[in-house]
């Protein structure tokens, strides 16, 4: 993923999703006729060194009485490419919402947005065709990477939105990057404290998806 570090960020090693992220949602541990949120991403949703967004938008729904479950099927290091080579693990947990994040490492790999782009409409397009309601947020890269590049990838973003009519966050760590005491030694992932910020910014992209259904 990227951040908004000045200096050029170390490309990810690719970990391997948990055996529970390719598994049906029948197998999980989940209470019977929850609805799933899936989180689907890189490692600013598996999260570094500590609790993920996921994990706290799970604690900020169920403080607020919603009955879904979150399934963090976010992978350290994962590119777009990973993540439409993984798009069935999501289909197959039938999802009520996914939020869709990723690119942040290809762009660190001076992909060609055009090849991130069609990789995150093929996996907009998979979940459509499967009547899976979706959001989508977006990440911008460090000035270094080149004022044409981190233009042309940044506004990515907004043209899927407005393409697909996605509820979108233009830049995830909006709130935080720009807080020490939020972001990780390395300058481009959120600490705990940033993740609990990244969840209420996301519970309020989805908010108005979920309302009137799932609550208690």
């Amino acid at each position: 993923m990227a951040g908004c570090s000045r200096s050029a960020p170390v490309t990810e090693e690719r970990t391997q999703a948990l055996p529970s992220s390719s598994a049906p949602a029948a197998s999980r541990a989940e209470p019977a006729g929850r609805p799933v949120i899936v989180t689907f991403g890189d490692s600013l949703t598996a999260g570094v060194a500590g609790r993920s967004y996921p994990d706290d938008l799970q604690a900020l729904l169920d403080k607020r009485g919603y009955q879904y479950s979150v399934d963090n099927q976010g992978v350290s290091g994962d590119t777009s490419t990973d993540g439409l080579a993984r798009i069935d693990n999501v289909i197959a947990a039938h999802p009520a919402l996914v939020i869709l994040e990723f690119g942040g490492n290809d762009g660190l790999r001076g992909v060609p947005v055009a090849s991130i782009r069609a990789n995150l409409e093929a996996m907009i397009d998979r979940l459509r065709q499967a009547n899976i309601p979706t959001v989508l947020l977006g990440i911008t890269l460090p000035p270094n990477y080149g004022t044409d590049y981190v233009k042309t990838f940044t506004a990515m973003y907004p043209q899927i939105a407005k393409k697909y009519d996605l509820r979108f966050v233009p830049f995830l760590l909006i709130n935080v990057y720009q807080h020490p005491e939020m972001m990780q030694p390395d300058g481009i992932h959120p600490n705990g404290a940033g993740n609990e910020v990244i969840a209420q910014d996301v519970l309020s992209l989805i908010e108005p998806l979920i309302s009137g259904s799932g609550k208690k």
